[in-house]
């Protein structure tokens, strides 16, 4: 037996290896494999490459040196391509291999996610059925910004009031009562008075001390605890 076949009977042999073990770590549980592992099977992948390519460079360098003007073809070159498409149908499959194993392991991360997300959904719920104060802030910070408080002022004439900007157009109408959020609390409450395209103006309501809006204040709907 030549060299050429030797060669590809030893890296055919080394790519059933890797599919055998690879398919052994695929019986045990695709969600398992760790990334490691994948980066093993690419490297074997890029190896085995790599040794298809030199093989088909060493078959084309003996060709030339001992072929004749005159040679007849042979079988060989025929024996050597069936060879090449055998290791090509090796390496697709083992590519697939690959992609699966990524899937797997991305569907398995999505999954473990959700689930976190649910449990964390589910222990804040039980924490609130006691707490209220709890209940209360995440009800505020979860509530849908209006707008933006832009100037709070104060005139002889007119009252406290702030100027504001809309980002709700379609529920934010003169007369509508706004809450001012600041973090998980509110601090003061607004009667709208007028709106225009630039903005809108809100007069303060009694009922909260001292505080005073500052630009950047968020603007809600007071939520129902």
């Amino acid at each position: 037996m030549d060299t050429m076949k030797l060669l590809l009977g030893a890296t055919i042999a080394l790519l059933f290896g890797a599919v055998v073990l690879s398919w052994q770590g695929m019986k045990q549980g695709v969600r398992d494999t760790p990334p490691d592992e994948l980066a093993r099977l690419q490297k074997q992948i890029n190896e085995l490459r790599q040794e298809q390519d030199r093989l088909v460079r060493e078959k084309e360098y003996r060709q030339l040196r001992d072929s004749a003007p005159a040679a007849a073809p042979t079988p060989a070159p025929a024996v050597a391509d069936a060879e090449r498409e055998a290791l090509k149908a090796e390496l697709a499959a083992k590519d697939a291999e690959i992609a699966l194993i990524a899937e797997e392991k991305a569907k398995a991360e999505r999954d473990a996610g959700t689930y976190r997300d649910e449990a964390g959904l589910i222990g804040q719920r039980d924490l609130e059925k006691n707490d209220g104060e709890l209940r209360r802030a995440r009800l505020i910070a979860d509530s849908l910004l209006m707008g933006r408080v832009k100037e709070y002022a104060e005139d002889p004439q007119f009252g406290s009031f702030v100027t504001f900007e809309i980002l709700m157009p379609d529920s934010v109408q003169p007369g509508v009562i706004l809450a001012v959020r600041r973090k998980t609390g509110i601090i003061a409450q607004l009667k709208v008075s007028e709106v225009t395209a630039e903005g809108g103006i809100a007069n303060m309501l009694p009922g909260f001390g001292n505080f005073k809006p500052e630009a950047g204040d968020e603007l809600i709907l007071q939520p129902q605890y």
